[in-house]
């Protein structure tokens, strides 16, 4: 099949499933993957395979880093020792039982740990799509956790790889210097990108040019890290942290304008795009299985899939009251988390395209030249288990969420009001400075105190609940009435466009400056 083809199909199906799932209100990735499965059927799609390197250089890179870049930084280093737990301590407990349950089933140790280290990752794109619903803390830590193991699963399925091929010795100083090398090569190799990142940004004025080094930095990243034997995806999540804290002083509006524009929809559709091809994946993987192997397949995803769930709460929950055993500290005190809280963090443990990329990364032969031993069926328990945690626990999780019956999390819009009631008492403070300072006119400098303090009331009156308050009516009226004025703008211009006194481009600047102006108006009306 053409790829131009491939890729209106693709969109085709994103858009769909999307619409979808919205219509049924079920959350996009099982739509995603239902869809993915039904273009399997189609012969020229099914055989249209995309290698490994795709998913792991061209689609992981831009994810992870805009995952770091919108991950909470306070409460990643507030909650840093469970984050860690769970993305070194906890995958390789979770290999090493998805191992020994494979081993039981019949596969020998060298594909076991393969299949193990494949399914071991919980992946970030599906946790950001899937637990959007839970506070805050749970979502920072479960997208923290993903975000990491990556790099532990890595190593131990090159060193799982490596044994089987012939081309590893497993001791104990060479698996620590292969962790060593990755955490600390990742961790360096993300820092010097940031930095290069940082020192560009800083002298850069053109914003696409800014912008071109954002782009680049994750894929820079991911190599470099890549080149070294180090691990990519922490190379790329150091830099996406340490560019979050320094950007808001660093990079300037207009380059924070295109980025906003560029990153969310470039996300999406990549994110989109991954969970129809795990689909198509599945109906490759299922082609080229036996019945007899088909059905012990079957067995083993239901054996794989109930190991990932029971390891995870044991994990969850063990870990937990042995910390509590050992600390006994009051800040640690106010850290712990429910029981139900950490039931439904035991439901989020989704697997997605980074599981599957691993398991497509299987070479296809030994050092001897004999095939390696059931790559096929790897494929397919990983595919399977893909599906059943992204549908089964995507859809168990709404129920369990309100079963929980979580305190409903309002630290966000609290922190928002505070944040623009500062800036805003603040900004008055410093107008009659300013104002000198700029030799500001007496009439301008009223017109704008006068402006602020009324935004700053509406502000007010929002945090106090007075949904009533003259502040916010005024806020309303004042918003409801330069929008009526924009969209009359609008067709003025339209229409001398129409009229011929004036040209398609004189046109689309003025519409960039009233579309920037209505959004601005829009995205700050206080409900």
């Amino acid at each position: 099949m053409l790829g131009l083809e491939l890729v209106v199909l693709l969109g085709v199906a994103v858009l769909a499933g999307n619409v979808l799932a919205q219509r049924l209100g079920i959350a996009p990735p099982v739509v995603l993957l239902a869809l993915g499965a039904l273009l399997g059927l189609v012969p020229a799609v099914r055989q249209t395979q995309l290698p490994p390197e795709v998913v792991l250089l061209l689609f992981l890179p831009v994810l992870l880093y805009w995952e770091s870049l919108t991950t909470s930084s306070r409460e990643i280093r507030s909650n840093l020792r469970g984050i860690v737990l769970m993305s070194t301590l906890l995958v390789i407990l979770t290999a090493g039982a998805v191992a020994a349950a494979g081993h039981a089933l019949g596969l020998p140790w060298g594909p076991a740990w393969v299949l193990g280290a494949a399914v071991a990752p919980t992946d970030a794109t599906a946790v950001g799509a899937l637990a959007r619903a839970l506070p805050r803390r749970q979502v920072t830590v479960l997208r923290a956790e993903s975000l990491v193991n990556d790099g532990t699963a890595l190593v131990i399925f090159g060193l799982a790889v490596g044994l089987t091929v012939g081309e590893e010795h497993l001791t104990v100083p060479h698996v620590g210097a292969l962790f060593l090398l990755a955490y600390g090569g990742g961790a360096a190799v993300g820092v010097a990108v940031a930095w290069v990142n940082m020192n560009l940004r800083r002298r850069l004025q053109d914003p696409l040019l800014g912008n071109l080094v954002m782009i680049l930095a994750p894929f820079t990243a991911y190599l470099l890290a890549e080149l070294i034997h180090a691990s990519g995806v922490l190379a790329v999540v150091v830099s996406g942290l340490i560019m979050a804290q320094v950007a808001p002083r660093l990079i300037r509006a207009e380059h924070r304008r295109q980025a906003l524009a560029l990153w969310p929809l470039a996300t999406f559709i990549i994110n989109a795009t991954l969970f129809v091809l795990v689909g198509v994946e599945l109906q490759y993987a299922l082609r080229h299985m036996s019945r007899p192997d088909l059905t012990d397949a079957l067995i083993a995803i239901g054996v794989v899939s109930v190991v990932l769930v029971v390891v995870r709460f044991a994990f969850l929950f063990g870990s937990a009251y042995l910390i509590r055993a050992l600390d006994r500290r009051p800040e640690q005190r106010l850290r712990r988390m429910s029981d139900r809280a950490r039931t439904v963090s035991g439901f989020a443990g989704f697997r997605g395209a980074v599981s599957l990329a691993v398991a497509l990364s299987v070479p296809e032969i030994l050092d001897s030249g004999a095939p390696f031993p059931n790559r096929d069926f790897i494929v397919f328990v990983t595919s399977g288990v893909i599906v059943v945690t992204l549908v089964g626990q995507g859809l168990l999780l709404p129920g369990v969420v309100r079963w929980a019956r979580l305190p409903r999390d309002t630290s966000v819009e609290e922190e928002e009001l505070l944040a623009e009631t500062k800036a805003g008492e603040e900004a008055l403070e410093a107008l009659p400075r300013l104002a000198a300072d700029l030799g500001t006119s007496p009439r301008v400098a009223e017109w704008l105190r006068q402006e602020y303090e009324a935004q700053l009331a509406a502000v007010r009156a929002r945090g106090a609940g007075a949904d009533g308050d003259p502040a916010l009516l005024h806020n309303r009226h004042y918003n409801a009435l330069r929008l009526a004025l924009i969209a009359h703008k609008r067709g003025t211009v339209v229409r001398l466009r129409d009229e011929q006194r004036i040209d398609d481009t004189v046109l689309r600047r003025l519409q960039t400056t009233l579309d920037y102006e209505e959004v601005r108006l829009a995205g700050t009306e206080v409900e």
